[in-house]
């Protein structure tokens, strides 16, 4: 019986304090903020390389309607010159060069320009922000800077 009495005993003083409580809140707080804290500066990285990603498969694909055409669509005609077939285009094949057209990562169509102004054609995003210029993840990502 005294050995039943001592076990119940030490299990009703088996347990944690508030100290050590708040103390295990504290630390998981402060893992949940760095876990936060990775996981945001890796989404913009990632869309960073999705966004690259998408301008060098339109930039591939500017280049077969180049190689196809004797020219680059025009400014007027757009990327959409890649997806469905312009009046002017002579040797265009079935399907086009994308099946659609690929956006940046947040979601914006691309910037085309033709001619360029440093080669036959400017590409680029605008970036999270969607605005020229910018910093990190709202800077502009041009195909000539990959």
């Amino acid at each position: 019986m005294k050995s039943n009495m001592r076990t119940s005993i030490k299990s009703a003083q088996a347990g944690f304090t508030l100290i050590e409580v708040m103390i295990v809140v504290a630390i998981l707080g402060v893992l949940a903020t760095l876990v936060v804290v990775n996981i945001s500066g890796s989404q913009d990285t990632a869309n960073i390389n999705a966004t690259k990603s998408n301008l060098q498969a339109v930039s591939q694909a500017l280049d077969l309607y180049k190689l196809d055409n004797y020219r680059y669509p025009t400014t007027d005609q757009g990327l959409q010159a890649l997806v469905e077939k312009p009046d002017n285009a002579r040797n265009w094949p079935d399907g086009g060069y994308l099946k659609k057209m690929p956006a940046d990562a947040w979601d914006q169509e691309f910037v085309y320009l033709s001619p360029g102004t440093d080669g036959p054609y400017d590409l680029f995003s605008l970036g999270a922000d969607g605005a020229e210029g910018g910093e990190g993840p709202a800077a502009d990502i041009s195909v000539n800077d990959l």
